[in-house]
């Protein structure tokens, strides 16, 4: 347990819970319920033994810290992992009730065979770092953090349709819609991209050759040229126009809204719907 300060607070806390859950006491010299609240926070800081951390805030001596994060009644406990809180209460809970909440926020043991599965990748242990992923999956088809992973090597090794059935079961977070996008695009790098150039140009009405053309581009990273060929599609109005304005929209959510040409390319597909 350690006390820390405003200063302190984006080091000690945001920065070290991307490691290691880190669980905030905000309090004040003068709070009874504090002094009472604490040795139960310590007690079981010392028992569980570094599966979480303990900081303590001092709401007097940082006051702007303790307005940045709503506080307005002590004690008020704030959970951290991976640089965001992720829960919190409020009052002198005892000790049983704040067992409770410490092991809805703690990571499970789902979680950490996950930290092992990124630790794995990160050594370029792919197999077990999938062998981990898909354990976790088998008893939990829901967990967030096993279904993305899963779904990015899954991507990454070409197996698209897969990590759509994966995601699928997932909720629909930003993350997820984005995967889904990704693993839509990169269903199309295997085609053959000169086939498809001369089919079109054969025939430029032919909207299901341009979309495809479309799709195997954008899975090659040559986004702009996807994107040219999908708003021709858009604008030409035929029964196609709807699939190229989709495809246009899983490119935007894999660039993400800062892409330069993600707001250019917004502005036409707007203009050219309406």
């Amino acid at each position: 347990m350690r006390d820390v300060t405003t200063a302190e607070f984006p080091q000690a806390v945001l920065q070290r819970s991307q490691e290691v859950p880190v669980v905030v006491d905000f309090w004040a010299e003068w709070c009874g319920p504090c002094k009472v609240l604490g040795p139960v926070l310590e007690k079981l800081a010392d028992e569980m033994q570094g599966v979480f951390e303990l900081v303590k805030v001092d709401i007097d001596a940082n006051q702007q810290l303790a307005s940045q994060f709503g506080v307005q009644g002590i004690p008020m406990v704030m959970a951290f992992r991976n640089g965001a809180p992720v829960s919190q209460f409020s009052g002198a809970y005892p000790e049983r009730e704040v067992r409770q909440w410490l092991a809805a926020v703690l990571p499970s043991d789902a979680d950490k065979m996950v930290d092992d599965a990124r630790d794995a990748i990160l050594d370029g242990e792919m197999d077990r770092a999938e062998a981990l992923l898909r354990s976790v999956l088998e008893t939990t088809p829901d967990h967030l953090d096993a279904g993305t992973s899963l779904a990015s090597l899954l991507i990454a090794r070409g197996e698209s349709e897969e990590a759509l059935i994966v995601l699928g079961k997932l909720s629909p977070t930003a993350e997820v819609e984005r995967l889904q996008a990704a693993a839509r695009v990169t269903s199309a790098r295997g085609n053959d991209l000169t086939e498809l150039e001369a089919r079109v140009a054969a025939d430029p009405a032919d909207d299901a050759a341009m979309i495809e053309l479309a799709r195997a581009l954008a899975a090659h990273s040559e986004f702009e040229p996807a994107l040219d060929r999908l708003l021709a599609v858009v604008r030409a109005k035929r029964e196609s126009k709807d699939e190229a304005r989709k495809a246009m929209l899983d490119i935007f959510e894999i660039l993400g809204d800062e892409h330069p040409l993600t707001p250019a390319y917004r502005r036409q597909l707007s203009s050219a719907l309406f």
